[in-house]
């Protein structure tokens, strides 16, 4: 790939405005995993906690931050847990009004929360 076509891919990729992973997994209550998508993959250890954001859990589908907390505000109405990880995802679950910030941890800089509904 040359830079002019990588340069083109990186600026669609900021002109789609897709910030989180998104995943809803069907269980005996849903379990709602969204994480930043540059978080993706990752591992944060701090102390005795660590934080692994691993594909096979929230690899799901790309979502902007209104899509994100359209779909959080919708998930709060059914039984649904959720685990929020990073600052975009953390940011849109304050907004769709699901966490307080009193309720956002951090590992290592990165912010999370988990709520159970």
């Amino acid at each position: 790939m040359s830079a002019g076509e990588l340069s083109e891919k990186i600026s669609l990729r900021k002109i789609s405005n897709f910030n989180m992973f998104v995943r809803i997994i069907d269980s005996y209550r849903y379990i709602v995993a969204i994480c930043d998508s540059d978080l993706l993959g990752k591992r944060f250890e701090e102390g005795r906690f660590q934080l692994d954001v691993k594909e096979s859990f929230y690899k799901g589908d790309e979502k902007s931050e209104n899509e994100t907390i359209e779909l959080l505000r919708k998930m709060t109405r059914e039984d649904a847990s959720f685990n929020i990880v990073g600052k975009k995802s953390v940011r849109a679950a304050l907004k769709a009004g699901i966490i307080s910030e009193e309720s956002v941890g951090k590992i290592q800089g990165v912010e999370f929360a988990l709520v159970l509904l």
